[in-house]
C-alpha cells in the first residue's frame, strides 16, 4: 500500500516536470523508508528566504546542481525556476559560466561556487547578499549551495547519474562546455 502511494507521488512529480524518475521508483521498490527520506529532502533545499531574494537563491541552487554534474537534475532546476518566473537569459548566462552577466542570479551562482570551492571570496559575496536582501536570503543561498549537489551525487551512487551536456532554457537549447 505504501509503495503504491509512493509510486503514485513519484509519477505525478515526473509528469509535472517531464523528469525521468526511474531512480526514485527504484528506491521506492527497494526501501519505502529510503523513498520517504528522499521525499523530505526538498524541505531542506527549498528554504528560500525573502521573496526578493529568490533570484539569488535560484543562482545558488543552479551552481550547486551543475557542480554535482547531473544533466537531468540541472534541467529540473532550470525547469522549476522557469515555472516560478525566473529569467531564462540569467539562468543561461550562469550555466554558460557567465554569472557576471546574470545580475542578482549571478551573485547567488558565484556565491555557491565560492562556498563549494572553499574560496574566501564567499564571505564577501555573502555580505553582499546580506546587504541587498538580508541575512535570511544569505542563509537560503547557503542551503541551496549545500543541497543542489545531493541529487546528482545520490543518482551517481545508485547508478543513475548523467553528465550535463545541454540544457533547455525555455525553448533555447544550449550545449554546455565539457
Amino acid at each position: 500500500m505504501i509503495r503504491q502511494f509512493l509510486h503514485s507521488q513519484i509519477r505525478k512529480f515526473g509528469h509535472q516536470f517531464r523528469y525521468d524518475v526511474t531512480y526514485m521508483h527504484e528506491i521506492a521498490d527497494v526501501s519505502p523508508g529510503a523513498a520517504y527520506t528522499l521525499s523530505k529532502l526538498p524541505n531542506f533545499y527549498k528554504y528560500r528566504g525573502p521573496e526578493a531574494g529568490l533570484p539569488v537563491w535560484t543562482g545558488a541552487l543552479l551552481a550547486s546542481t551543475l557542480e554535482g554534474d547531473c544533466g537531468p537534475c540541472a534541467q529540473l532546476v532550470v525547469d522549476m525556476a522557469l515555472a516560478n518566473g525566473a529569467d531564462a537569459d540569467a539562468l543561461q548566462a550562469c550555466a554558460e559560466g557567465r554569472p557576471n552577466d546574470a545580475g542578482t542570479m549571478g551573485l547567488g551562482f558565484r556565491f555557491a561556487c565560492a562556498a563549494i570551492a572553499g574560496d574566501i571570496v564567499a564571505d564577501d559575496l555573502r555580505r553582499e547578499i546580506e546587504a541587498e536582501f538580508g541575512k535570511k536570503a544569505a542563509i537560503s543561498c547557503a542551503f541551496a549551495a549545500a543541497s543542489g549537489r545531493i541529487y546528482p551525487v545520490l543518482k551517481r551512487g545508485i547508478g543513475h547519474g548523467q553528465a550535463c551536456q545541454r540544457l533547455d532554457f525555455g525553448g533555447k537549447v544550449v550545449k554546455l562546455a565539457a
